[in-house]
């Protein structure tokens, strides 16, 4: 069964983190550092800008939510999303009237991308949830703040999550809320993200994969009964411009290595958009074929060279999508 998917190509970007600068130094965010770059990825014609979520992590990594609440005030076009916020590690109630609070800020502008992570085990001890929880934890979540997000006395009794008649306002901006995403890749995420989700973000997949993973998700909503409708499909694409294939690589090697405390060459090599600006645009055809309709690079390398990578993206590998953008 056919998805009712977005027509052309949205380009973002993800994350803020000043990453690399805590192994060598003092390591302060500064709002200066925000400020300039969302205003050099809006300047450079990019869509949208999209943030991770760690509690516990290998390198630093700071709050989404609090991110793009200032992020928004710098750019008032930009799309701003979650790519993906951990829900189960935090308690359905103060999440909805955080995001609630996020699609005012932003004007509308808020894709609430979810899913359960696990790869971190210690955010899990730290929060106090069990891991083995995660999956049935993000479900009742997303029931949760949908009905939180009412505008109306809200009441939910789940397994894990429970309460009667509870105003919240004002409600989200939108009717309804912020679209939510889910993300995932095993059989269960996926049949949620058919059963409950307005969309999908995938993270460490082919376009092969991806294909699959939204034949799946197609199966689940028309079981469901949601088979008309519309839904979103982004894919999260590691990504390194330059002079060759092998150069970049090296590059994204190192920098994802580092950060996944792992050797990630093969990943790399597997899933990662590397090369000139031509190699790196027929990646992103491919996932366009496959069904995304919003890529989302991370364009991975030293912090201090973001700006060059994304004024290289923007000149050498944006005019080869210029059709698929219209």
């Amino acid at each position: 069964m056919a998805l009712r998917l977005e027509e052309g190509l949205k380009l973002g970007i993800q994350t803020i983190h000043r990453q690399g600068d805590f192994e060598t130094g003092p390591w302060l965010p500064r709002i200066d550092d925000l400020v300039s770059f969302v205003e050099d990825v809006d300047a450079n014609g990019f869509d949208e800008i999209w943030l991770g979520d760690h509690v516990s992590f290998a390198i630093p990594f700071l709050d989404p939510l609090l991110m793009i609440a200032q992020a928004a005030v710098a750019s008032r076009r930009l799309v701003f999303g979650t790519g993906v916020y951990l829900l189960p590690l935090r308690h359905p109630g103060p999440v909805a009237k955080m995001t609630a609070t996020l699609d005012h800020l932003t004007e509308g502008r808020f894709i609430f991308g979810v899913g359960v992570g696990g790869e971190f085990p210690k955010e899990y001890e730290v929060c106090g949830v069990p891991r083995e929880e995660r999956g049935r934890r993000l479900t009742e979540s997303i029931e949760a703040v949908r009905a939180l997000w009412s505008g109306r006395p809200a009441s939910y009794c789940g397994r894990h999550f429970s309460f009667e008649d509870v105003p919240m306002l004002p409600p989200p901006r939108r009717t309804g809320g912020p679209p939510i995403w889910c993300g995932g890749r095993r059989p269960p995420a996926l049949r949620r993200a058919g059963r409950l989700a307005d969309g999908y973000i995938s993270y460490v997949v082919t376009p092969d994969m991806f294909q699959r993973a939204l034949d799946e998700i197609g199966q689940a909503a028309e079981a469901d009964g949601r088979g008309d409708a519309p839904f979103g499909t982004g894919h999260l694409l590691f990504a390194r411009i330059d002079d060759s294939y092998e150069r970049a690589l090296d590059i994204a090697t190192e920098s994802l290595s580092r950060r996944y405390a792992m050797d990630f060459r093969k990943a790399a090599a597997r899933y990662a958009a590397l090369g000139t600006g031509e190699q790196v645009a027929e990646r992103i055809v491919e996932f366009h074929r496959a069904g995304a309709r919003h890529i989302v690079v991370d364009l991975v390398g030293p912090y201090d060279r973001r700006p060059e990578q994304i004024e290289r993206f923007a000149s050498d590998v944006m005019p080869f999508l210029a059709d698929l953008r219209k």
